[in-house]
């Protein structure tokens, strides 16, 4: 009788094990279970994109206010048109918003970042943000860097 109530507590135990490993994953992750209740959408168009992906997070002043919901080519400007999640408590924000595409740490993950603007007329559900700042793309900036030195070296001397 007794191994049998110890087998049950050990069951038990890791049954409450995987749950907590499972909630772990989702907070760590920023899936929820739950829908949020009171979201508006609105979109904006990156001359470059890179890096950003789904369930990025969207902040401002360093607070997670949203979320990318998808980055999708658009076919008529060739820019890439990002749809992101905003909290419904924050529904204030001016029209000429600014969005940039930053990235946590030196070699981290791609966010969105909202400045605010000054314009009396706020975002609303299905609004374009229309002032962006692309991406800094690491690759770009070294091969720039390295023709600019390359073509700063002297012409060869002609011996004359």
């Amino acid at each position: 009788m007794q191994s049998r109530s110890l087998e049950i507590g050990v069951g038990l135990f890791l049954l409450a094990g995987i749950l907590a490993l499972l909630l772990l994953a989702l907070r760590v992750s920023g899936l929820t279970i739950t829908p949020q209740a009171d979201t508006y959408r609105v979109h904006a168009y990156f001359d470059n994109a890179a890096g950003v992906s789904a369930r990025a997070k969207v902040t401002m002043a360093g607070v997670t206010i949203g979320k990318v919901v998808n980055v999708e080519l658009d076919h008529d400007s060739f820019m890439g048109k990002v749809t992101m999640e905003l909290d419904g408590r924050v529904d204030n924000l001016p029209v000429d918003s600014t969005a940039s595409v930053l990235t946590a740490g030196l070699l981290g993950e791609k966010y969105i970042g909202i400045s605010i603007g000054g314009e009396e007329e706020l975002l609303v559900d299905g609004s374009e943000i229309r002032d962006t700042q692309s991406a800094l793309v690491l690759e770009d900036l070294i091969g720039k860097f390295l023709l600019n030195t390359v073509n700063k070296e002297p012409a060869p001397s002609t011996g004359e």
